[in-house]
């Protein structure tokens, strides 16, 4: 059986929104990163990154959310665009733009605004803008037609879902004011049922919520330096 590694988080979410979707058996493995387990041993020969999502599929170890969700529809044939260079070309743009621009932007402009120690103006600044851009060019893109890769949804909206869940604590409470094509992406993809039920995989295991110091270590470990 699939073991997915999660934690209650953007990435790990995309990857099992497609595993609900798929209707693929899977054990779903939590850890907890404030607790420090993504330096475990154990975890670190899944993923030596010390990063959630990972998965393993028998002999087969896949890391990285992105990577998962290429692995896991090409391994079942599921939420792909039509098998041709120009399709597939489409896709690969779009899940690498999350995968190197929405979801690093987005993670270091809520790192900043929320967590990081002063200063950080330039910081916040920075972060913030480049991820106020990156989420108006999906805005634009997604005015243009329902889904990211046209009038099917597939796994680029999947992995578009993990961040988009996230968009008021990344931009502000007032952010879908200025990406009502976003939310209107979020709010179509959050009545599938499997997206109900991937929401409701935080509640089966507790994870930390506390940002002490002992969680800073493990997540911030420059901060303890």
């Amino acid at each position: 059986m699939i073991k997915l590694y999660y934690h209650p988080s953007p990435n790990p979410a995309k990857v099992a929104l497609f595993l609900e979707e798929s209707g693929l058996e899977y054990e779903l493995i939590p850890v907890d990163t404030r607790k420090g387990e993504q330096h475990d041993p154990a975890f670190l020969k899944i993923n030596p990154n010390a990063k959630t999502p990972a998965l393993v599929d028998g002999d087969n170890v896949v890391f990285d959310s992105n990577a998962i969700l290429l692995y896991l529809a090409e391994k079942t044939g599921m939420f792909l665009p039509a098998d041709t260079l120009k399709a597939r070309g489409e896709m690969y743009s779009w899940l690498m733009f999350v995968a190197t621009g929405i979801g690093p932007y987005s993670g270091q402009a809520v790192h900043f605004k929320h967590f990081a120690p002063e200063p950080k103006d330039y910081a916040v600044t920075r972060y913030t803008f480049e991820a106020w851009r990156h989420w108006t060019i999906i805005n634009e893109h997604l005015a243009k037609q329902p889904y990211m890769l046209g009038s099917e949804y597939t796994l680029v909206d999947m992995a578009v879902w993990g961040w988009a869940r996230a968009v008021p604590f990344i931009l502000g409470n007032d952010a879908w004011v200025k990406l009502p094509n976003v939310k209107r992406l979020l709010d179509d993809i959050n009545a599938r049922p499997a997206a109900q039920r991937t929401e409701e995989l935080k509640t089966q295991h507790s994870y930390k919520t506390e940002m002490d110091a002992d969680a800073r270590k493990a997540m911030f470990p420059q901060m303890t330096q």
